[in-house]
């Protein structure tokens, strides 16, 4: 089995072939991520890492370009797992206060020469589309991402209370999640009066009161994990009914991207499900108060589905379907298996309530979790 930077190394050679470019430099740290494993970030408001990976067409050295205070601490903290490929690393170091990280990229790179940024005499070139499909070498790791996302999440579910505040409840989040070795570019939480009116609820100083919704993003290695859990103290006579309705449109949305793959469907295609989902179960307009989700990995959506979307359907590739409907919410981190011939809930323990939800116009019904009951 190739090792994940390999393949990828393989498609950018694809890609720069197709351009005629000699190299391609990648400065924002999504992409650094994604070829090599680590993280390039220090200030979160910088649209580019502190570090910059220049990847030829030809030969097998990845260049590593970064100012003086920080090469050594990249070199040997965040390219662990090019050490597992057959990449050789070229580092090349600049004074830090000689210029930006752009301007140093733009000095050294070799014409044609292209770049994830906008840089003077590059042509800019958005590696996204090859972050798709997942290397098999790098699932185990994901696995293990999804894993240990959920179990943060969890464990501060099993802890809060109907006075928690959604702002105690998100700090909690993050302190789990930071143990284990996790950013988190998402934390929402919402409580049962903020979630009747949010969909994007975040944290404030109400109380959870009847029920809360959990919702992460979590970041590790490259990977991202989106997953929801909700707690519930005091259920409304309403929520059954809507968790039920939401959890067969989150049903519906992993089946049909499924069938999309096996068939050469597109997130569309998916979308179109989606929305006779919400139909079906008696919600006909809720899709419009919230995205739905999409692909999931490198980002916390590598693309969000709309009506009409032309995305293809890559496997193996996660998804994360968040549907909404008024004070509910379902959300979990899936893979879709090579062929589209598997669905495997990856955020779950088997610590948490589940239970069986049929997908609307497909034979197939998915476990999704439940609200925990708390007394």
């Amino acid at each position: 089995m190739s090792a994940p930077a390999s393949v990828k190394h393989d498609r950018i050679r694809t890609e720069l072939d197709e351009r005629a470019l000699s190299e391609l430099w990648l400065l924002r740290p999504e992409n650094v991520a994604w070829f090599a494993g680590g993280t390039t970030v220090v200030d979160e408001a910088s649209a580019t890492g502190v570090a910059a990976l220049g990847i030829p067409a030809d030969g097998s050295s990845v260049r590593l370009l970064a100012p003086n205070n920080e090469i050594d601490r990249i070199r040997a903290e965040e390219l662990p797992r090019l050490d597992d490929s057959p990449l050789d690393i070229e580092p090349e170091q600049y004074e830090w206060h000689e210029s930006p990280l752009s301007d140093a990229v733009a000095e050294r790179g070799c014409s044609p020469a292209g770049a994830d940024v906008r840089i003077d005499g590059m042509q800019t070139v958005d590696p996204s589309p090859l972050r798709a499909p997942l290397p098999s070498a790098e699932i185990d790791r994901y696995r293990t991402a999804c894993l240990e996302t959920t179990r943060a999440v969890e464990a501060v579910g099993n802890e809060v209370t109907a006075e928690t505040t959604e702002r105690e409840a998100a700090t909690a989040l993050r302190r789990e999640l930071s143990t284990r070795g996790f950013a988190a570019p998402v934390v929402l939480v919402g409580g049962s009066d903020r979630s009747m009116r949010e969909r994007h609820f975040t944290p404030t100083a109400a109380p959870l009161n009847e029920f809360g919704h959990l919702t992460v993003v979590a970041r590790r290695g490259g990977h991202n994990v989106a997953v929801t859990r909700t707690v519930a103290f005091d259920l409304p006579e309403w929520f059954r009914e809507r968790h039920e309705a939401t959890a067969r449109v989150a049903a519906t949305a992993i089946a049909a991207t499924a069938e999309a793959s096996r068939t050469g469907g597109t997130a569309g295609d998916v979308f179109d499900a989606i929305q006779e989902a919400y139909a079906e179960t008696g919600y006909a307009n809720e899709w419009r108060q919230h995205h739905q989700g999409g692909e999931i990995g490198y980002e916390s959506r590598e693309w969000t589905a709309t009506p009409g979307s032309a995305m293809p359907i890559c496997a193996p590739m996660p998804f994360a379907w968040n549907p909404t409907i008024q004070g509910t919410k379902c959300e979990e981190t899936v893979l879709l298996e090579a062929g589209g011939n598997g669905v495997d809930v990856l955020t779950s323990t088997d610590e948490w309530p589940t239970a069986k939800y049929e997908a609307v116009g497909f034979e197939e019904s998915v476990s999704l979790h439940e609200p925990l009951l708390k007394d």
